[in-house]
C-alpha cells in the first residue's frame, strides 16, 4: 500500500510536469494557435477513443451529460485557443503566471455556482492574488496582450472546471472527456472552415511540428488525463492539490531551461507569482482542513 502511494505520488508529479510542458510545446510548435488546437483536439479525440474502445467502455451517456459535454467542449476549445495565443504573443512565464490564479478564482466563484456562503479567508486570499497579478503585469508591460489572452483563458478554464466538477461524479470521466474533446474539435473545425483555412498549406507542416503535436495530443492530453485519474485513487487531497499547484513552477522552470533569456523576467514578476502561489497553496491547505480531509470529485485538468 505504501509503495503504491509513493509510486502514485511520483507518477502524479510526472503528470504535472507534463501538464506544465504543454505551454512550452505551444511555444515550440510553429503552427498558429487555432490550427494547433485543432490538431491537438482531433488527435487526442482519436487517441482517447481508441483507448476506450480497447478497454470496451460504453460510449452511452444521458442527454444531460451530453449537453454538459457540448458546453464543456466549447469552453475548453476556446480556453486552449486563448491559452496558446497568449503563449505565442508573449511567453510561457507570463501565460502560466496568470493561469496559476485559476484554481483560486474557482474557489471564489464556487459560492455563486454551488449556492454557498462566501468565506472570509477566500476574500483575503483573493486580494493577495490580485496583488500578485498586478505585480506580474506591472513588471512586464510589453506583454499586456499576452496577459489579456491568458486572463480570458483563465476565466474559461474556471468555468470549465466548475461545470465539470458538478457532473464528473455522475458519469464515466473518461467518456465525458472523450465527448468534450470531440465537441471541441468540431467547434474548431467549424471555425477554421468559416475562415477557409483548410487548404493544402494547412496540412503542410514540418516533421518537427508533427512530432511536437503528437506529444501534445497523445502524451499531454490523452495519456496524461487518463493516468491522472488512475493515480488519484491512491493519493490524499493534499497531495493532489500540492502537485497541481506546482504546475506553473515546473512549466516556467522548463521554459527557462529551453528558451533561456527569453523567459527571464523582472524581480517584481517573481514576487507577484509567489503571491499567487502562496494564496493558492495556503487556501488549499485551509480548505482541506475545514473539510476534515473529505475527498471530493476532481474535474479533469484543463491543460
Amino acid at each position: 500500500m505504501q509503495k503504491d502511494k509513493l509510486r502514485s505520488t511520483l507518477h502524479f508529479h510526472l503528470i504535472v510536469v507534463i501538464f506544465g510542458f504543454t505551454a512550452v510545446l505551444g511555444a515550440l510548435i510553429s503552427v498558429t494557435a487555432i490550427p494547433l488546437v485543432w490538431y491537438r483536439m482531433t488527435l487526442a479525440t482519436v487517441g482517447l477513443g481508441v483507448f476506450l474502445w480497447l478497454r470496451k467502455h460504453s460510449f452511452r451517456v444521458s442527454k444531460t451529460i451530453m449537453w454538459v459535454a457540448i458546453a464543456s467542449g466549447v469552453l475548453i476549445a476556446f480556453h486552449w485557443i486563448t491559452f496558446f495565443t497568449a503563449v505565442k504573443v508573449s511567453n510561457v512565464s507570463i501565460t502560466l503566471s496568470v493561469l496559476s490564479s485559476g484554481a483560486f478564482l474557482t474557489s471564489l466563484l464556487e459560492p455563486l455556482f454551488y449556492k454557498r456562503k462566501v468565506i472570509g479567508y477566500e476574500v483575503f486570499f483573493g486580494l493577495l492574488v490580485i496583488v500578485g497579478l498586478t505585480l506580474v503585469l506591472g513588471a512586464e508591460t510589453t506583454h499586456v496582450k499576452g496577459f489579456m489572452y491568458a486572463a480570458i483563458s483563465t476565466v474559461l478554464a474556471v468555468l470549465f472546471t466548475l461545470l465539470n466538477g458538478k457532473y464528473v461524479s455522475k458519469t464515466d470521466p473518461y467518456v465525458l472527456s472523450f465527448y468534450e474533446l470531440m465537441v471541441g474539435a468540431l467547434v474548431v473545425t467549424l471555425l477554421l472552415t468559416f475562415q477557409g483555412a483548410f487548404t493544402t498549406t494547412f496540412f503542410a507542416i514540418s516533421g518537427q511540428d508533427i512530432l511536437w503535436l503528437s506529444v501534445l495530443a497523445f502524451v499531454c492530453t490523452s495519456y496524461a488525463f487518463v493516468v491522472s485519474i488512475v493515480v488519484m485513487r491512491h493519493l490524499t487531497p493534499y497531495s493532489i492539490m500540492l502537485g497541481i499547484n506546482m504546475e506553473p513552477v515546473y512549466g516556467i522552470a522548463l521554459a527557462y531551461v529551453i528558451f533561456g533569456e527569453k523567459e527571464t523576467m523582472h524581480t517584481s514578476f517573481y514576487i507577484g507569482l509567489l503571491c499567487i502561489l502562496v494564496a493558492v497553496l495556503v487556501n488549499g491547505v485551509v480548505k482541506l482542513k475545514s473539510t476534515k480531509n473529505q475527498r471530493e470529485p476532481l474535474a479533469p485538468n484543463t491543460k
